[in-house]
């Protein structure tokens, strides 16, 4: 029968290329796939308990591909990889390397000159990460835990609570996250950080 997904607002769908990528054959539905991602991720989280990396580490393309590979590589063969394809969202595919290089060093400069406060930054490269779009998919959970390590391991203050909600199902609180995101994209980066502490 193959992956049928039914998208809502603001997530990117796959090609049937990436859908390909998928790993279990077994999932068919979007709760299925969500429920596998998920169990993935909480892995992921899991690896990240009791770790202590320098901050240039974090800020670093190996450890943004290393991140996402343990969050998605049990359900999808391209996790950890760079997209391939042009979507909706996102900077083009064959800038995704610059323009994350990009990213990277200016926080490696916001880090060392302190240029924002540590909600500040760690919103502020989750924000720039997701707009660059790097992956096939997963990009808006991957910045979210990005933030959380960021916050936790670069700054030592408690992760984000992102509304304790499912951000990745219909209702409020993902409505409130896409508008907030919005908003940044448009220069104001105020709701997003009180989004995620909420």
């Amino acid at each position: 029968m193959g992956l049928e997904i039914e998208y809502i607002e603001g997530q990117t769908p796959l090609d049937e290329d990436e859908k390909e990528g998928l790993l279990i054959e077994s999932i068919t539905t979007r709760s299925e796939l969500d429920e596998f991602e998920q169990f993935n991720i909480e892995k992921a989280i899991q690896w990240t308990l009791g770790k202590k990396w320098k901050p240039e580490y974090i800020i670093s393309e190996k450890f943004v591909k290393e991140l996402h590979k343990r969050m998605f590589g049990e359900v999808w063969s391209w996790a950890g990889m760079f997209r391939k394809t042009n979507n909706n969202i996102g900077v083009d595919k064959y800038d995704i390397g610059v323009s994350l290089k990009q990213l990277l060093n200016d926080c490696l400069y916001w880090l060392e000159n302190k240029t924002y406060s540590d909600e500040e930054f760690a919103i502020r490269f989750k924000h720039r990460i997701v707009t660059i779009h790097c992956f096939p998919n997963g990009n808006g959970r991957h910045s979210r835990l990005i933030a959380d390590i960021v916050i936790k391991q670069i700054f030592n203050r408690p992760v984000f609570t992102w509304n304790r909600d499912d951000l990745n199902n219909k209702g409020d609180a993902r409505s409130n996250y896409l508008k907030a995101i919005r908003l940044a994209d448009n220069g104001d980066i105020n709701p997003l950080i009180e989004f995620a502490k909420t």
